[in-house]
């Protein structure tokens, strides 16, 4: 009976569903109900990173109502991979790349954003990113660098406002050893090439061995290359451009006599088995087992933006401690330190592609925009409160003097399995000194709540060390039909200089006889038509991009005092 008496009630709710339902076709389903929305990302992961089970993906998973799917490739294989997904046409919906490892540069930005294979980010970050777009208003930097001169955003740097990190190339000394064969900080090139020599004959761990190597590095990022630093004794050696200004010219450095000395006295270290041969082939992963080798502590010195690339810090072996700062060295021509935008990685380490579903990139730019917050940014790029990151309590201090501490670090533990909990290095995307101060930070610099204190300090060393006029390589696009053309020349021109570096410095050529030829095949590769090209990106950028065409801006609310001047001139435009 009771049955028979709720059937006609429950066919008419149903009718007044289907009714419901034609009047209103366009209305989606809840986003519980409705399927994820399925999501093929590029990315790469190391280090005991798993974006596919990272806690900070099931997060996203969740909220978003996405289903991930990875296409994830090693550090070693990042510049590769990237380039073949793109040449084969199986590129992803998005590239979520890891910062400082491999990122499009700006000419690969705009260049996909003009042939369509990346969709211009304005209208989505308008509709459906608020904390991108309040980002953009109050930080007239990060809107310039990710802004093509078309006035699309075709993808998202990495941004880090990083003190140390504006210093890259910095040297750091085994000051144990130093103490140990009573030996100064060197100051000069003469005086590191002692130190060295010392390091390698005296036995400075005791071992009685000759198992000492006093220098090493990597071919990788991060300050790491040796050539830089040893360089900038002779002549403004940027690790990049390979370009200076003089006078607002732009001029290439490694056809001038003094790069030629510079390469001669590497080679001089090179000859005395004073550099490792490794650090001019070896990765970052290849080059921390070196500084952390089971047994004796082998190596006297190291490049790298910070000691924790190559030696284990707090909270694994702790020889990060061992090495202090060396100073930038004077040379006979020179004394620079390199020095750029702190942790801006300019191009796009964030893109969606033409590959990507309406929904699909609704969803992306969501995901990406709750990461321009501060709790947003600390989860993405740490992992969960409690096992990478914890709240303040009473009486700890922030980095920044009078901040108000926000975030403080775990470190690892020794036995501590891989932290998987965030998207360690790939989701690290808007870090402003704000956040940054908020850091909680020790007093003891060599403890692991006081490291980011401890970089601070050392960086004062090279500050003020740069050359007047910089090239400002971050903010320089080159317009959209030199594009290709700059693109390779810059491939080709860097590839050539660096290579021959290596030649020079091994003694494959010799800088006696083979230096003339050197110049020769850089002029024929295209060396003019290079400095043409980012002359002519200099130009645009420091008359149009600034002041309407009107010449340099030196005052107004957008010349930004706390950033570099590039030839007398502010950085950034009014509009």
């Amino acid at each position: 009976m009771q049955n028979k008496t709720l059937r006609p009630l429950v066919t008419l709710i149903a009718l007044l569903l289907l009714a419901s339902c034609a009047r209103t076709p366009a209305e989606p389903p809840s986003s519980e109900a409705a399927q994820p929305i399925p999501i093929r990302v590029y990315a790469l992961e190391g280090d005991g990173q798993h974006m596919e089970t990272s806690a900070y993906t099931a997060y996203v998973e969740r909220k978003y109502n996405v289903d991930l799917r990875w296409d994830v490739h090693p550090y070693e294989e990042a510049k590769a991979s990237r380039q073949l997904s793109v040449a084969s046409g199986t590129y992803p919906d998005a590239y979520i790349l890891t910062a400082y490892i491999d990122q499009f540069s700006k000419e690969e930005t705009l260049r996909y954003g003009k042939q369509g294979l990346f969709l211009p980010l304005n209208a989505l970050i308008d509709k459906h990113a608020p904390n991108i777009k309040a980002a953009f208003e109050q930080n007239a930097v990060l809107r310039q660098l990710n802004t093509a001169p078309d006035g699309n955003i075709y993808g998202l740097v990495s941004y880090s406002d990083c003190y140390h990190c504006s210093y890259p190339n910095k040297m750091w000394l085994n000051a144990e050893w130093l103490d140990k064969l009573g030996l100064e900080m060197p100051r000069t090139t003469d005086d590191f090439k002692q130190v060295l020599q010392a390091f390698k004959t005296r036995d400075p761990n005791g071992n009685g061995k000759m198992d000492e190597i006093p220098l090493s590095g990597s071919i990788e990022d991060f300050g790491v290359r040796v050539i830089p630093y040893l360089m900038n004794g002779f002549i403004y050696d940027d690790d990049r451009m390979y370009v200076r200004l003089n006078d607002g010219r732009v001029e290439a450095v490694a056809n001038k006599p003094e790069w030629r000395e510079g390469l001669r006295y590497i080679r001089s270290l090179y000859e005395e088995g004073l550099i490792d041969p490794g650090a001019f082939a070896q990765s970052t992963d290849a080059y921390r087992r070196l500084g952390d080798n089971r047994g004796e502590v082998i190596l006297g010195a190291g490049a790298a933006m910070h000691p924790e690339i190559f030696a284990g810090g707090a909270g694994s072996s702790g020889r990060a401690r061992l090495y202090a700062p060396v100073p930038p060295l004077a040379g006979p021509y020179a004394r620079y330190a390199v020095h750029d935008e702190g942790g801006i990685v300019p191009g796009a380490k964030f893109a969606i592609t033409s590959k990507a579903s309406p929904e699909a990139q609704v969803a992306l730019i969501k995901m990406v925009d709750a990461i321009y917050t501060p709790e947003g940014q600390i989860r993405a790029e740490s992992g969960e409160e409690g096992i990478a990151w914890r709240r303040p309590v009473s009486g700890e201090k922030a980095l920044a003097e009078g901040a108000e501490p926000r975030f403080a670090f775990l470190a690892p533990q020794p036995g501590d399995p891989p932290n998987n909990s965030g998207w360690i290095g790939t989701g690290h995307f808007y870090m402003p000194k704000a956040y940054r101060n908020s850091w909680v930070q020790g007093d003891d610099i060599y403890a692991a709540n006081g490291y980011e204190r401890r970089l601070q300090q050392a960086t004062r060393l090279y500050e003020g060390n740069e050359p007047k006029e910089l090239f400002p390589s971050w903010f320089v696009w080159i317009e959209p039909e030199d594009g290709g053309r700059g693109g390779a020349l810059q491939t080709n021109i860097r590839r050539y200089i660096e290579e021959n570096a290596l030649r020079f410095i091994t003694g494959e050529r010799s800088l006696d006889k083979d230096w003339d030829a050197y110049l020769e095949e850089l002029n024929r590769i295209g060396l003019p038509a290079y400095e043409a090209l980012l002359q002519k990106g200099y130009d645009a950028y420091h008359d149009n991009r600034i002041n309407g065409g009107k010449g340099p801006l030196t005052e107004g609310p957008f010349c930004i005092r706390s950033m570099p001047k590039f030839a007398g001139a502010c950085l950034f435009p009014t509009v």
